[in-house]
């Protein structure tokens, strides 16, 4: 790897020339590939609006991933030309792969990467940095489907965008809008820390690197862009997305594992999820509605046979043993016939919870309508069921499958 690098504000606040300068400074990394045609107009249109209207020392960081035309010699024409512009170089391909470079060396307070394309509207950049120069914020995101976005571009990336990141919200519990919007920033000593546990070194790199700061407890904020599909762009949108498919498929065996979170130094960390939890909630549901359906139809079942209350334990009891597996297995991660018996018998009490619940709630609906049909039946204790489940994800997350009483997930 080679760099062309420019002067930066040392840590005392002066520059080289012992000038006093601001000690507030936002590195923008700008990954590039092949751009040897645009890359000029787009980095001087870039220095010339941060110029004139940012309040903050800057530094454009050209990155150049590999190119195989000209744009390593323009990158570093602009780096000898402009102050403020520094460019790398890297020899293998991968957009992760630079910012992963760039921002684990940097100096700099906030560390920020934008496309060379310029496609997001350069007046969102003060408002995704501000929150996190004053301490507001941890990452920061431009979002294309926030509200007050105003976003043009063809059908088929619309689609492709929502459906993205409606699964990350459906199966990965995130919190977040836009996960591949290339406009977005980070504190840098917050990003360094996530940069270690990120495994993508492409596409995906975004995504993982905000799965994994929700998972520890950090603050996102977003802020709504305007945006321009660029009709150059090189996208393999297919590939992108196969790999994209794959990334949250790791990760979602990364927090099963307990493994989805990363410890931050006090001054940094905030009000955390436990680990895992997001993910453990949704497998959780998932297999609790699968559940209840065969729940509900061994029930009907039974009760042609038998009375509600045994009805109620016989259906309640398979079930349960089909629950505390599924859920030993894919929502807490472990495997093996290691203490399985163990965890059904202590399954067993959460078990017997619902059946308490559920026996009481039948119990209650007789004495106050002794001729209440099956269909009531049904419906009361489906009721008593939901209130069931949440004491049961409870006592198997602390107690059952706690993996502080020595189990290895």
């Amino acid at each position: 790897m080679r760099r062309t690098l420019r002067p930066v504000p040392a840590a005392d606040g002066r520059s080289p020339a012992g000038d006093v300068v601001r000690t507030r400074l936002v590195e923008i990394v700008v990954p590039v590939y092949n751009e040897q045609h645009s890359l000029e107009r787009c980095v001087e249109e870039l220095h010339a609006y941060l110029s004139e209207t940012f309040p903050y020392d800057y530094l454009i960081t050209v990155a150049d991933n590999a190119s195989v035309d000209g744009t390593w010699e323009v990158a570093a024409g602009l780096a000898e030309r402009i102050p403020q512009v520094r460019a790398v170089h890297l020899d293998l391909k991968g957009r992760g792969r630079a910012l992963r470079q760039v921002w684990g060396e940097s100096e700099a307070d906030v560390v920020a990467y934008m496309d060379v394309d310029l496609s997001t509207g350069l007046e969102a950049f003060l408002p995704l940095v501000a929150p996190l120069l004053s301490g507001h914020s941890d990452l920061a995101i431009g979002s294309r489907l926030h509200r007050g976005s105003a976003v043009v571009r063809g059908p088929k990336r619309e689609f492709i965008s929502r459906t993205y990141n409606f699964l990350l919200r459906a199966t990965m519990a995130a919190k977040f809008s836009d996960a591949q919007c290339g406009f977005k920033a980070g504190r840098t000593e917050v990003v360094k820390r996530l940069l270690d546990r990120v495994e993508d070194n492409a596409w995906f790199f975004d995504t993982e690197l905000l799965l994994l700061a929700e998972a520890s407890g950090l603050r996102i904020h977003e802020v709504p862009v305007d945006w321009v599909d660029d009709p150059d762009s090189r996208v393999d949108i297919v590939r992108t997305a196969l790999d994209d498919l794959k990334g949250m498929l790791r990760v979602a065996r990364r927090t099963l594992a307990g493994k989805g979170a990363v410890e931050l130094p006090s001054r940094v960390r905030q009000a955390r999820v436990p680990v895992g939890l997001g993910w453990q909630a949704v497998s959780f549901a998932v297999i609790g509605v699968l559940c209840t359906v065969a729940y509900m139809l061994l029930f009907l079942a039974l009760r042609q046979l038998v009375p509600a209350l045994a009805a109620n334990a016989l259906a309640l009891g398979v079930t349960a043993v089909f629950n505390t597996a599924a859920n030993r297995r894919f929502t807490f991660g472990i495997t093996g016939r290691r203490d399985a018996l163990k965890h059904q018998l202590e399954g067993g009490l959460a078990f017997l919870v619902g059946l308490a619940l559920t026996s009481g709630a039948v119990a209650v609906l007789h004495a106050a309508s002794p001729h209440a049909g099956h269909g009531v039946e049904l419906a009361v204790l489906v009721a008593a069921n939901a209130a069931a489940t949440l004491v049961r994800f409870v006592l198997l997350r602390a107690w059952v499958f706690n993996p502080r009483r020595g189990r290895t997930p």
